[in-house]
């Protein structure tokens, strides 16, 4: 039976660590939110970032815009932020609504304020081993569970499913950064269960529910499960069918409870890394 990666627990610890270090500074990191429409799901995660960045002893701002906002409304606010000398970092709550080009809103942030690090100038930092001004949260917190564990990821053959800009592509570039032998699948790859069996290090971030079965997981490999939605009865799952795959695995994550806290920890823990880069500035 596989153990339990919880990063519940970690995030706890890494949490702790923050407001420690938040606790002896004058000037506390601030945290600016923007959430344009009324989506649940981003509610809910809003809800909680702004939660735990008050708990830590941070400044927490949060905009709350429209469905309907003109996109220069949303504009002109992300330029204000920019240059808003008490604004540490920037967040802004993906996805948005379908009038608005994502991309667009994401490339106006200062990449010096840019928690979430998708701007493209820290995307290319990643990519060259350029020491980004801020890390995607998810992938961060991937690495550092794994190391918590002890997983050796050196030389390991790791599978990363899915080749999202907020996951796949970042996590393959922190794990080539380790020196794992990486390969990204996606829903265009054949024989996905066969190249999966083969995998020390087996990552899925699809959201695709059950997609990672026994067949797909070599015995004793360690499964990360990064995908999170709820069902018809509102219970929370991931992509990897847990029941059977635990059994063969030597570390999983659970859904909830693995990966969702370390990446509210790793948004923490760069509003920080941020707030003391900018006072160099």
């Amino acid at each position: 039976m596989a153990q339990i990666m919880d990063g519940k627990a970690y995030s706890k610890e890494i949490l702790e660590q923050i407001k420690h270090k938040v606790d002896k500074l004058q000037k506390k990191p601030s945290l600016a939110v923007i959430l344009v429409g009324d989506d649940p799901g981003s509610q809910i995660y809003v809800n909680s970032k702004e939660k735990t960045a008050c708990e830590l002893g941070f400044v927490s701002k949060t905009f709350r815009l429209k469905e309907n906002t003109d996109p220069k409304e949303l504009k002109d606010l992300i330029l204000k932020l920019n240059s808003d000398k008490n604004t540490d970092a920037i967040l802004l709550q993906l996805p948005l609504p379908e009038h608005f080009v994502e991309q667009d809103f994401i490339e106006l942030i200062d990449p010096k304020k840019d928690v979430d690090g998708f701007h493209p100038l820290n995307c290319g930092k990643l990519m060259t081993n350029s020491n980004p001004y801020a890390i995607s949260c998810t992938p961060k917190g991937i690495i550092k569970l794994l190391k918590k564990y002890n997983v050796e990821i050196t030389s390991a053959n790791v599978l990363v499913i899915g080749r999202s800009n907020m996951v796949g592509k970042p996590l393959a570039q922190l794990l080539l950064a380790e020196n794992a032998t990486v390969t990204v699948a996606h829903s265009k790859t054949k024989k996905l269960a066969q190249i999966a069996s083969k995998a020390d290090i087996l990552i899925s971030a699809t959201g695709i529910n059950g997609l990672i079965t026994k067949d797909f997981v070599k015995n004793g490999a360690v499964v990360v499960d990064v995908g999170i939605f709820r069902d018809e009865n509102g219970k929370i799952k991931g992509d990897v069918d847990f029941e059977e795959v635990s059994k063969i695995a030597s570390l999983i994550t659970p859904v909830p409870g693995g990966i969702g806290p370390m990446t509210i920890a790793m948004l923490m823990e760069n509003t920080l890394e941020l707030s003391l880069k900018n006072a160099k500035f």
